[in-house]
Formats: structure tokens, sequence, C-alpha cells
């Protein structure tokens, strides 16, 4: 393949983090104890993801001509991102407010900003998309857009990757092109209206290729063609769960795409989201091949020595 391994189509956004001893019911005001300016973004978080667990990683998406672009552009040159392909546009680029409580328990607001302007596909990205090892998307941008990309990529037979979220209604067209859906349980409930993982994952398989469900510090569980499966937690001191989820994605996009199956690519990818939630921010958090392979072996010593 001469294309990058993984081609994220997705947001990038400003994260402005606040901590908080609570995070506030309706009506209620809480007071911060610190706030902090970074990267994040659905999509930008599984870019760093998939170049950090070593796949060649291109971004296509839109930023504004605001300072907050040239912060989101740095973190993704910084982990080796191709940025080529993402726009400037005039504006702000897109904005998340994150309230973390001690716990790492997070509450999260999206302004779209510059995201929302990715509503069709430049000449440039069609081509990137057709050359890609895996496509992998969120729900952060324009669906217009990602109808487009999945196509793109079935034609051409680049397996698409979709986590969806945050939780949408989704067009059939658009879900026929899915080999890997990727949700938590709050949007596996949402998308499937079941509240058991393994029932919603049943109703998802008759919609996609493949379902991955994110069950946080309980691994995941996998839904595919051969039957369902667990895959067990790996232990985790939790500093903030912001980002995790993202990792996790990133991770098993770059795994799948370097050959693996979906059952090593989500091991790999539930070691990675235990080691985000380790550190505070998403950017900030997301692990190394390195450090992914060094608690992978450490975790298994664990388990041979018990």
């Amino acid at each position: 393949m001469t294309g990058h391994e993984v081609v994220v189509l997705g947001s990038a956004n400003l994260d402005l983090v606040s901590t908080v001893t609570a995070i506030p019911a309706p009506g209620e005001t809480v007071l911060s104890t610190g706030r902090e300016a970074r990267a994040g973004g659905k999509g930008l978080n599984q870019a760093v993801a998939a170049a950090r667990a070593g796949a060649r990683t291109a971004l296509v998406g839109a930023v504004g001509d605001d300072d907050a672009a040239h912060l989101l552009l740095r973190a993704a040159a910084d982990a080796g991102i191709d940025t080529a392909l993402v726009r400037r546009v005039p504006g702000a680029s897109g904005t998340a407010w994150i309230m973390v409580r001690p716990d790492g328990e997070n509450a999260i607001v999206v302004d779209s900003g510059a995201n929302a302007t990715v509503e069709r596909l430049l000449e440039a990205e069609r081509a990137v998309i057709a050359a890609a090892g895996v496509l992998l998307a969120q729900l952060e941008t324009p669906l217009a857009a990602l109808t487009e990309g999945f196509g793109l990529a079935r034609e051409a037979g680049v397996p698409v990757l979709l986590n969806a979220a945050p939780a949408a209604s989704l067009p059939a067209e658009l879900l026929a092109c899915v080999d890997v859906l990727v949700v938590n349980e709050h949007e596996a409930r949402q998308l499937s209206g079941r509240a058991d993982p393994a029932a919603a994952a049943a109703v998802l398989l008759e919609l996609v290729g493949s379902v991955v469900v994110t069950l946080g510090a309980d691994g995941a569980l996998l839904a595919d063609p051969a039957g369902a499966r667990r895959v067990a937690g790996v232990p985790a001191d939790v500093v903030d769960t912001t980002g995790a989820g993202d990792t996790f994605t990133g991770v098993l996009g770059a795994t799948l795409a370097a050959g693996a199956d979906l059952d090593a690519a989500a091991a790999r990818a539930v070691v990675a989201g235990a080691l985000a939630v380790e550190a505070a921010g998403a950017v900030p958090s997301i692990p190394t091949a390195a450090q992914i392979h060094a608690r992978a072996a450490a975790h298994l010593d664990q388990k041979a020595s018990r």
C-alpha cells in the first residue's frame, strides 16, 4: 500500500478543561479549581492515537483562522500526522467545554465551529481516502461528507471504521458501508434501543459488518458473524477519562490497518485505553506504541503470576 495506513475524517477542537468537585445539575453553579486549554476533538484525538500506535496517519477536516487553529495543527504535526488536507476556513475552530471531576468522570459540550464546514469532499481528500488502509470517522462532522467518504471507501475496497459518537440517528446508506462500528454502552443503547450491551450489539450487527462496544474498566464486547465475545479490561489508576474512548478507537484502527484481526486489535486498544485514563487531558494522555507494548507485557506477567 502506498497511501496512509489510517485516514481520519473528523473533527479538531480546542478543549477548554475545567476541574470541578462536582458536575453541575440543571440550574446549579459550581466553582472550578483549575482550567487549561488543550488540543482535542474526536478526529484529532483518534488521529493522534493511530499515529502514536505506529500508523502513517492523515487527518481530513477543518480548523478556523483563530489562535486555536495553530495549537491544533501543531499538536497534530507533533504527533506525526499529515495535516496537508486540513482545511483553514474563516471563523472559529471547533471548541469543547469539558468539566472533569476528581474521580475522572466528565461532561462535555461541543461547538462545531470550522468542523461544520466539511460538507463535501474535495478531490484531494477523495484521493487520499481511496488510497487508505483504513478510513476512520466519528460524528462531529457533517453526515453528508461521511456518507460520501464511506461510499468512496467501499468502492475502493478500503475498510471503514465508524465511532458513532456523539450518538445520532444514522442513514442506512452510511451504515451499509461500515465494516467496524465502535460505540460505548450509552451510544449502543441509543442506537439499538437495547440496554444490555450484548443485546445492543446483536441489533447493530444486523446493520454493519462488526460491532465493538467499549465497556470502560470492563474492557470491550465484540460481535461479528463469528459470534460475540469479551475482551477483558486492564486495571488502571483513573485520573481523567477524557479521550480514553478516542484512544481505544484510534489504536483499534491502526492495529487493524497493520493486518491484525479484530480480537487482537481490540485487545491492544483496551490496553491503550487503560493507559489513557491515567493522565489528564485527551491528546496528552494518548500512549505511544512502546508504552502500549510495555503495559500489555506487564499485564500478562501479572495474570501469569496469580
